[in-house]
């Protein structure tokens, strides 16, 4: 990757990190923790859906962020043709 390029890589680089950690810390206080009790008037099958949060739900979006992450940075690379083997 050429020099001048790089800052832009990395300003897209922690952009995408910032967001994904802003879903992840939302998910997993505010859904998990805070609105435990409104979201427990929503029942998922036999179960309230703020138990499920907290138990499951943001473990699923956990994972799920790690997969938009995988696949938004192979994008990025191959956008600044970054790639394992700088000289």
């Amino acid at each position: 990757m050429t020099s001048p390029r790089l800052p832009n890589y990395w300003r897209q680089n922690t952009a995408l990190i910032r967001t994904l950690l802003i879903v992840w810390g939302l998910v997993s206080l505010i859904f998990s923790i805070l609105l435990v009790k409104p979201l427990n008037q929503i029942p998922i099958g036999n179960l309230p859906l703020g138990f499920w949060m907290a138990q499951q739900g943001s473990i699923f979006v956990f994972v799920a962020l790690i997969f938009i992450y995988a696949k938004q940075m192979d994008r990025l690379d191959r956008q600044y043709n970054a790639n394992d083997k700088q000289k």
